[in-house]
């Protein structure tokens, strides 16, 4: 089925954190009845209840949430051996995926500008959260997992659609945390503010801010309206080929937030992009695989022991360990936001 929107669904004012499901939007509605139909339908690889979920005691206000089916039965990720990394036939990809797996086809009519591309929204069969879904352009043009303009502008477009405060979508890029090598984005509710959404950033450009608030300091780019998604798309598109360039792996996530200044302004779409050396494979001794998620402080866990002890210092001491120095940071923030001004 297509859902087809216009810029009149967009919801420029989600709900409020007190009650974050008060005003479900249509696009809301759809998507998570199609998910629980599916969940109920057994297409999950596991069923997903209420996760324990606890806020660590510290500054960074960190969520952790216990998975550990996710961990256990999830499909082993894709291994990958470099950025480049071209679209493999032969391994798992979302052609594969059984049509009751797909929930809609996300289609705009209308303006502002050239509509982005229609996106296929698809289960999550390894569910990090509820209504945790898939955005992909057509799986039959075998891209990449390289994050493009038009499939980013369409995953902004799928966030304004949301009437939930906590609604994210996200990437994953190879070497960052990417499981499989078939361009996807990731949509899902997450049912706790995260301080990254209100902090103020350091200005390195006119378009571009260091937001310093979450576990990992990220590049920020911010639209303040619908008008705005397509060039921070493509903004965000060029500095992430840019870091491609340079060897370091990237992941993206977009979250309703205020203007880079702070609270004050009118909220609108912040969008981050993390620069980090490049992993392959998993690393011997982390507690935790570090990805969007865990950059932006939600911290899914796979036992109960670590959910149980695990430590603010810890977790930032694990995902730190990916990132770059305080030097080499500072020179491509500059890097990019002179890219950026051209």
């Amino acid at each position: 089925e297509e859902f087809v929107y216009g810029e009149e669904d967009f919801v420029l004012q989600a709900a409020d954190w007190g009650d974050p499901d008060s005003a479900p939007s249509r696009f809301d509605q759809v998507l998570l009845v199609g998910w629980r139909d599916r969940m109920e339908r057994g297409l999950f690889r596991y069923r997903l209840g209420p996760l324990p979920t606890r806020v660590l005691p510290g500054p960074m206000r960190l969520v952790a949430q216990l998975n550990e089916q996710r961990s256990a039965e999830r499909r082993p990720p894709q291994p990958v051996r470099s950025l480049q990394d071209p679209f493999d036939p032969g391994a798992f990809n979302f052609t594969q995926l059984r049509p009751a797996e797909l929930l809609f086809r996300l289609r705009r009519t209308g303006g502002p500008g050239p509509p982005p591309d229609p996106l296929l929204v698809a289960i999550n069969a390894s569910p990090l959260e509820r209504g945790h879904v898939l955005l992909m352009p057509e799986p039959a043009r075998r891209l990449p997992q390289v994050l493009t303009a038009p499939a980013l502008r369409g995953a902004l477009e799928a966030a304004l659609l949301s009437g939930h405060p906590g609604f994210r979508v996200g990437f994953n890029g190879l070497g960052g945390g990417a499981s499989v090598n078939h361009l996807h984005l990731h949509g899902l509710y997450l049912g706790h503010p995260l301080p990254l959404e209100e902090a103020p950033a350091e200005p390195l450009g006119p378009r571009l801010g260091l937001l310093r608030a979450g576990p990992a300091p990220a590049f920020l780019f911010f639209a303040p309206s619908p008008a705005a998604l397509e060039p921070v798309s493509r903004a965000v598109c060029r500095a992430a080929e840019h870091l491609d360039g340079a060897g370091l792996a990237c992941n993206v996530l977009a979250t309703r937030g205020d203007p880079p200044a702070g609270p004050g302004g009118g909220r609108g779409l912040r969008v981050l992009l993390w620069a980090r050396r490049p992993l392959f494979g998993p690393k011997a001794g982390e507690p935790f695989a570090v990805a969007l998620c865990e950059l932006a402080g939600l911290l899914p866990l796979p036992a109960e022991p670590l959910y149980r002890d695990i430590t603010e210092v810890q977790a930032l001491s694990a995902i730190r360990q990916h990132l770059l120095p305080e030097p080499e940071l500072l020179h491509l923030g500059g890097e990019l936001a002179r890219l950026l001004e051209n």
